[in-house]
């Protein structure tokens, strides 16, 4: 049973009683209805009690279970969607737990992204915030009510922690567990007030990540350990040129190799399925495929860029537009121009793409690390032609994305569907990915060419900056495309450059998009990837025509940006910026804005044997309020590694239409000896809080090349760095 009154005009809190616990879902503007009640699990050992439709369970044993809508693929999100609720609800952090949450956008949708659920732009804790305080608020408050009815006394002289409600007065206690049945009956409060953060107990503090002890005890379920009767594996013999396809095969090798039950073609290339990874990877390249290639995509990167630098001498559409830059570039004297090359790059996650399609008459069930619930469960019902409420997506973890799971086209999961429906779903599938499958066949962050000119004027302050793209769109032909592209600007290709902060009068970016079949997607920051190299790159080589300090010069153009300044100033503190540094040593800096959280970094760095050598990085964020100090320190570093190895090694390219890299002996990654000390350091803060995973990546390319032109004096215009 179930009640549900009004609450605010703004939010709606749910409730429910069954079997001795309490369930509560908020549901803020934009997440739409109820959904159909169901089952969950109450608690340990208890019976199936709750609909999922909650985002906390309260069960008799006093365990919380917290239901995220958003994936835990490594970033912390698990723990900082349950240390928000657990802060509202006084709860004892022993005793939380966190499970994915179904796919349904009515109920468990991005705040931010609208009618959608799914995982990205760093928005999990920030389209939570308040719609998790209120529901841990609300909690915390009925069970309180509870105890007040049950001992006869006024509920404001109550108190909670770590789980417990207390009555100084009278000197009783009463755990969560034992007052979960009785608060699910009593009406839902109104209003209820949230804590003044200065009394926060767990936002803000240390707190052991949820995850930690599941996935160093191999509990965590990952795609990988789903087993179900008669699972077959599935891997699949992608064309080795884009836009090529299967012209004839030979499976009469393959069928041989022990385990192999069937070879089917499939709209992508050719399956093998077997009993086992091992028997189907050894089935697939025993395989002997004809390609028809009369359609395929035949260039390489070097005649891409040829075609990119072109490009780049015409005018493009206008993405910004302030004053008149080209005017003003032609009237002074005192100006620079440079081009800056970025490559294809992969997403190289830990866990390449894979995921279990189990089909039956009226049913698609899929076991993966779900980042785009919305999207998915949409193409998925397309293409096996049954509604989406009839797909259903188990999030499981994932191990690493970086963006690669959240594909606009839901490429590998309609693989996985194609297979099942190869064999006419007589047996579950699970779809494997190798790395060098992934690599190949994947999709990457676009090629990009940025050509700038920009001028100042004899005080040394920037009078014009003009700024022309050419890069592959991401949204282009994808259901994002109406909301996303505007006039032919893609907002992803040049976000981090058409809304820079930077003050000049005469500023002028725009934007070529041209069309390539090499598939490309977001990469971790998107846009912000290449956009922070260029500019802060650029902004380095017009400080230097001025004459002026990197970083007294970022300040004058900052004035009106508070929370950039704030960053800037923080990480040259804390770096010495400026002091004596030993011989063959140099900084460089950078500051960047992305997913509304503020980033600089500041690179310590040297040559070893003629390459770049990053010893340390301070680092200076400031992303709202902080939710575990821990997490945003882990996803620095991280974001600092990932972006080091795109700025130090990583590249794809093509030759003759072919990816020329697979593993990591190609496709070469930061190792642990290179890693540099990194400090991180948070600018207090009382605005909301703002996105992690991604802003950390931005600032570190150009940090490091900055560095190494005050090292070297030689202009670093292309990545990866080559010296």
């Amino acid at each position: 049973m179930g009640a549900t009154m009004r609450v605010s005009r703004r939010d709606f809190l749910r409730t429910g009683a069954a079997a001795g616990g309490l369930v509560i879902a908020v549901q803020l503007p934009g997440c739409g209805p109820r959904g159909a009640e169901s089952g969950a699990e109450g608690g340990a050992g208890a019976k199936p009690a709750f609909e999922p439709n909650a985002f906390i369970r309260i069960g008799e044993d006093g365990w919380v279970t917290v239901v995220a809508k958003h994936l835990e693929m490594g970033q912390g999100t698990y723990t900082g969607l349950a240390t928000i609720v657990a802060e509202e609800l006084d709860a004892d952090w022993n005793k939380v737990r966190v499970e994915g949450a179904p796919a349904d956008a009515s109920r468990y949708n991005n705040l931010h992204w609208g009618p959608a659920q799914g995982t990205g732009g760093s928005s999990a804790i920030a389209n939570s915030w308040e719609q998790l305080r209120k529901a841990g608020a609300t909690a915390r408050a009925m069970l309180v009510a509870a105890a007040a009815q049950e001992w006869g006394v006024n509920a404001a002289g109550l108190t909670t922690d770590a789980g417990v409600v207390t009555d100084p007065a009278g000197g009783k206690r009463a755990e969560y567990g034992s007052l979960a049945a009785k608060a699910a009956k009593l009406p839902v409060p109104e209003n209820v007030p949230l804590k003044d953060p200065k009394t926060f107990k767990l936002v803000g503090k240390h707190s052991a990540r949820v995850d930690t002890r599941p996935k160093s005890m191999g509990q965590a379920t990952f795609t990988q350990d789903v087993t179900l009767p008669g699972l077959l594996t599935a891997v699949v013999a992608h064309p080795p040129r884009f836009g090529a396809t299967v012209k004839s095969f030979d499976a009469a090798e393959a069928k041989k190799v022990k385990g192999v039950r069937h070879v089917v073609q499939i709209p992508t290339g050719v399956a093998v399925l077997a009993e086992s990874f091992w028997s189907a990877k050894t089935g697939r390249d025993l395989l002997k495929v004809e390609w028809d290639e009369s359609q395929a995509f035949t260039q390489g990167s070097a005649e891409i860029l040829a075609q990119y630098r072109e490009l780049a001498g015409k005018p493009g559409a206008v993405a910004r537009k302030d004053g008149d830059a080209e005017g003003t570039l032609a009237r002074v004297s005192r100006k620079v121009e440079a081009t800056y090359e970025v490559p294809f790059l992969a997403h190289a996650c830990m866990e390449p793409m894979n995921c279990v399609v189990r089909l039956s008459k009226d049913r698609v069930e899929v076991w993966n690390g779900e980042q785009l619930q919305t999207g998915d469960q949409m193409a998925l019902a397309q293409a096996a032609g049954v509604k989406p409420e009839q797909v259903s997506l188990n999030m499981l973890y994932a191990g690493g994305s970086f963006g690669r799971r959240a594909n606009p086209k839901s490429d590998y999961l309609l693989e996985a569907l194609s297979v099942a429906q190869a064999i006419k779903g007589n047996a579950p599938v699970k779809l494997v990915w190798t790395r060098e499958d992934d690599t190949r066949a994947g999709y990457f962050r676009p090629l990009t060419l940025h050509a700038l000119r920009g001028a100042v004027d004899g005080s040394g302050k920037v009078t014009a900056w003009h700024q022309r793209i050419v890069g592959q769109s991401i949204l282009t032909g994808t259901p994002f495309e109406s909301m996303a592209v505007k006039d032919g600007v893609d907002g992803s290709s040049v976000e981090g450059a058409a809304n820079t902060k930077y003050a000049i009068p005469n500023i002028q970016v725009e934007l070529h998009s041209p069309a390539l079949p090499v598939p490309v997607q977001w990469w971790r920051s998107v846009g912000n990837t290449h956009t922070a190299f260029a500019v802060e790159c650029f902004i380095d080589e017009l400080a230097a025509l001025a004459k002026k300090d990197p970083v007294a010069f970022r300040r004058g153009l900052l004035a009106n940006a508070p929370r950039h300044l704030g960053v800037l100033s923080l990480a040259a503190e804390k770096a010495g910026w400026g002091t004596p540094l030993p011989a063959g040593r140099a900084r460089g800096i950078a500051v960047h804005e992305s997913f509304s959280s503020y980033v600089a970094e500041v690179a310590e760095v040297s040559l070893e044997n003629g390459r770049p050598r990053v010893h340390r990085v301070v680092c200076a964020v400031d992303c709202g309020i902080v939710v575990n100090p821990d997490i945003v320190r882990m996803q620095m570093e991280s974001g600092i590694a990932y972006g080091l190895s795109a700025a130090l090694f990583d590249e794809i390219t093509l030759k003759e239409g072919r990816v020329e890299q697979g593993n990591f002996d190609r496709y070469r990654v930061l190792r642990i000896n290179e890693m540099p000390r990194v400090e991180v350091h948070m600018v207090a803060s009382d605005a909301p809080p703002t996105g992690v995973g991604e802003p950390g990546t931005p600032p570190i390319a150009p940090a490091v090349a900055n560095a190494l032109y005050a090292l070297t004096g030689k202009r670093v215009r292309t990545l990866p760095i080559r010296l």
